[in-house]
């Protein structure tokens, strides 16, 4: 498509200038960026009342509103986190290795701005600004491509973050949205091999393997979170009723929330008569294997498409298994590498699930709440990489970079 080539050339020319920029021309842009969104707040969520109002006209669920939904104070949020990305140190230009060889040459290893990276994202305008800004922040141009419930909102938020950089001295095009939402503009980013270094999808389980099938564009795959809970033997049940609750009813929308449990056998009448109360006082609905199904009536059967569906909503599954490494198996069998966690009074028990269990992010006795960039004292992040090359778990500024290597000499030959 020659508007999605556009947006190419133009990233391509931005990024040259961004990647020379200092670290003050940088954080100034952020600030002025994070006051911009501030001052015109009253704008982005008139932009953004537009599409909640199509939303519902559409049939979205709450949960899908909910991550669409802007206010006020999540609009300072997000113009606090820009603020603390200006005041955070600049990853380009740090020196990680450096020896002399035998010869004499001087060989240094630097990080580098990864260049034009593409964001493909669903309803989360947030995602524009913070994607935008971290981009920024690590010296690469940023092409956005939201979904079409949020076409209102990211356009606005892109609007008066393009205007603010360039009043601040940098190219308005260092920030570019994709403003049609078909499929095709999609595909077409997805291949757009000469401009774009790097493709981060962030969404749910059908936009990432979309896209992971059909890039011709290096991808960081995020996002999918089928996280499980399992709640051992030796388990505290009041602890394990109260993360249960918090992982699965703070925010049932996000990526790291619980959409599992599983109960050793020898606990799981006891421990699901105390969670299915704190769970009720949410009316989360309940599905479950056999065993779960005869403990209460209102216990729906879970299908085999349920375990491993991510469900992004108040509905959870819980299942009873034989052991820890049933668990295990299970975790590995549905689980999307993202975040896992076991409740556990066992040392032994704890130390092999967190030996065995390959995700990005393995718990004993605490939420997966905390899968997050801010909540690890990393800083803002751009999604939560669910594979193990380039970088895994939070997509932070030092991840946002790649390396070069720069060898001095005085006139050695081989």
């Amino acid at each position: 498509m020659d508007s999605i080539n556009t947006l190419g050339k133009n990233a391509r020319r931005a990024e040259t200038v961004l990647s020379g920029a200092s670290a003050e021309a940088k954080n100034a842009a952020l600030t002025a960026l994070a006051k911009a969104l501030c001052e015109k707040s009253d704008f982005i969520l008139s932009e953004n009342a537009v599409d909640i109002e199509n939303g519902r006209r559409a049939g979205l669920s709450e949960s899908l509103l909910d991550r669409l939904a802007l206010n006020p104070e999540r609009i300072n949020g997000i113009a606090q986190g820009v603020r603390e990305l200006a005041d955070a140190p600049d990853p380009i230009g740090r020196i990680s290795e450096g020896s002399v060889r035998p010869n004499g040459l001087k060989i240094s290893k630097i990080t580098v701005p990864l260049g034009v990276i593409a964001v493909i994202y669903e309803a989360r305008p947030n995602v524009t600004a913070d994607a935008a800004s971290l981009c920024l922040k690590a010296g690469s141009a940023a092409i956005l491509r939201g979904g079409k419930e949020a076409i209102n909102s990211n356009r606005a938020i892109a609007d008066v973050m393009r205007e603010a950089i360039a009043a601040a001295g940098l190219p308005a095009d260092c920030i570019q949205l994709v403003e049609d939402t078909s499929r095709e503009s999609a595909t077409a980013l997805m291949r757009l091999n000469e401009y774009i270094d790097l493709l981060i999808p962030r969404g749910g389980a059908g936009l990432i393997r979309s896209v992971v099938e059909n890039s011709t564009v290096p991808v960081i795959e995020t996002g999918v979170g089928n996280c499980h809970i399992y709640v051992d033997a030796s388990a505290d049940l009041d602890m394990a009723a109260d993360i249960i609750f918090n992982a699965k009813t703070s925010r049932p929308s996000v990526c790291n929330a619980c959409e599992k449990v599983l109960l050793h056998r020898d606990i799981a009448p006891a421990a699901f008569e105390k969670i299915k109360a704190r769970l009720d006082e949410k009316n989360v609905k309940i599905l479950g294997d056999e065993a779960i199904c005869a403990m209460s009536a209102d216990v729906s059967p879970a299908s085999q498409e349920d375990w491993e569906r991510e469900f992004l909503d108040y509905i959870i599954a819980i299942k009873v298994v034989n052991d820890i490494d049933a668990a295990i198996a299970h975790i590995g069998e549905y689980g999307t590498k993202h975040s896992e966690a076991i409740i556990t009074s066992d040392y032994d028990s704890s130390e092999k699930f967190l030996a065995r269990v390959d995700a990005a992010a393995v718990y004993v006795n605490a939420s997966t709440r905390f899968t997050d960039g801010g909540e690890f004292g990393y800083g803002a992040e751009i999604g939560i990489s669910t594979q193990k090359l380039h970088a895994r778990g939070p997509l932070g500024l030092s991840q946002l970079t790649s390396f070069k290597y720069i060898i001095r000499g005085n006139g050695q030959i081989r």
